[in-house]
């Protein structure tokens, strides 16, 4: 599986951010390194589903690694130009958007359960996830990341 290499999401620098960040806000590592790989290699590879968006007005996903690409049933290139809204239902688009207002005030959120869709349609349910915010060494807001492992096909 090629590591994706294009946009941000790309890059060493937003692997760690996407680390660095989780740390800050839960006191937590997201996933066990091996210094023998990239920290961008890990995350792709990784059996945690992991995904960001950035700071638009309407939030653009800049990061999925490999089993969030499938589980999303989009390639590399498609993911990161969907808006982040078009993952949840029209119906939960409301209730997704205060979520992560609620995250923003407050840094992070989890234990978060809710409906998304895949590019297909495909419905499932994402099981006890942590979102938060990506913030880099000069305290800038630079979007939302989540992650969860469990996951349930409706």
């Amino acid at each position: 599986m090629p590591l994706p290499q294009t946009g941000i999401g790309a890059s060493e620098q937003h692997a760690k951010l996407l680390l660095d960040s989780y740390r800050r806000w839960t006191g937590k590592e997201l996933i066990p390194l091996d210094s023998g790989q990239t920290v961008r290699e890990q995350l792709y590879q990784s059996p945690i589903v992991i995904l960001s968006h950035g700071t638009e007005s309407d939030p653009i996903l800049n990061y999925g690694n490999q089993i969030g690409l499938d589980l999303w049933e989009m390639e590399w290139e498609q993911f990161i130009r969907t808006p982040s809204r078009l993952t949840a239902e029209k119906v939960k688009q409301e209730e997704r958007d205060r979520f992560f207002e609620a995250v923003t005030a407050n840094g992070f959120v989890d234990n978060y359960t809710s409906i998304r869709i895949s590019s297909t349609g495909r419905r499932f349910y994402i099981i006890n996830a942590t979102v938060w915010n990506l913030i880099d060494d000069d305290n800038r807001y630079l979007g939302q990341a989540a992650a969860f492992s469990e996951y349930r096909y409706l």
